[in-house]
């Protein structure tokens, strides 16, 4: 059996095969901090979800896929209906990523993970050898992107941290956050530009491009998308998206319509 639900209780590394595969229908979910001994590829051909490890948090797309490597701590959240996509590799046997990697999805790598999800988990490991060399040479080949944001790990910060992804939350002004702390403005540009690569601003609007994603992905429309992330106008934020992106968000909107 390879589709599941909410209350089947499931566990990649309970499973003997090489290559295990899961599918399902998810509505609000929030898995948790966890790990496996497998390395897993993770993927929702439709809706949207978003996943965090320790030091970073990230936004999947439909036409998104994410390689998570053994033994990383993460946490997957959704929030709408998201169509699950999720294949798990004993990495002993196969050459993939140390790191997490997050790659575009094209046709082809689309129907080789539907058809590898729904594979049963006692599936002879001969019938895979050829779905799994593809697979990995589609991988290999597809384009890398970037949908992450490094956390900060300051205590200071930790109240900021958790609230990010709140419904509503917006992230405040340099100035306001360092009286929230009880820092200087240049103590927590110092933070965050050492912790995180990126000074406060630019590590914020970052932060509103994913989460913009992340409500395009809900079919929020574009000036509802605009309001909630406080632009002025919808322009303003149409030219900040695709300032960010290189695209409009109608076209970004466009090009992630995948269904399973």
């Amino acid at each position: 059996m390879a589709r599941i639900d909410e209350q089947i209780q499931f566990d990649p590394d309970q499973q003997s095969s090489s290559v295990v595969g899961i599918a399902a229908d998810v509505g609000t979910h929030d898995s948790g901090m966890h790990q496996h001994n497998k390395g897993q590829l993770l993927y929702a051909p439709s809706g949207c979800m978003s996943f965090s490890l320790l030091d970073s948090l990230s936004v999947l797309p439909p036409t998104k896929a994410v390689w998570i490597p053994p033994n990383t701590e993460h946490r997957a959240m959704m929030t709408n209906v998201v169509a699950y996509r999720s294949l798990y590799f004993d990495t002993a046997k196969f050459k993939a990523p140390d790191k997490l990697t997050i790659i575009e999805v094209n046709e082809l790598l689309k129907a080789l993970i539907n058809t590898m999800a729904l594979w049963q988990w006692d599936k002879p490991e001969h019938e895979m050898t050829y779905y799994t060399q593809l697979f990995w040479q589609e991988f290999s080949l597809a384009k890398r992107e970037r949908f992450e944001l490094p956390l900060p790990n300051d205590r200071r910060l930790n109240r900021l941290m958790q609230q990010l992804s709140q419904d509503g939350f917006l992230l405040p002004e340099l100035n306001q956050l360092a009286n929230c702390v009880g820092a200087s403005s240049k103590t927590i540009s110092r933070i965050f530009k050492a912790q995180t690569g990126m000074s406060y601003q630019e590590w914020k609007q970052q932060w509103r491009v994913l989460k913009s994603i992340e409500l395009l992905c809900q079919n929020s429309p574009v000036s509802d998308v605009a309001h909630r992330m406080d632009f002025s106008s919808d322009s303003a934020f149409i030219a900040f998206f695709r300032k960010q992106t290189g695209q409009t968000p109608l076209t970004f909107v466009r090009q992630n319509k995948i269904i399973s």
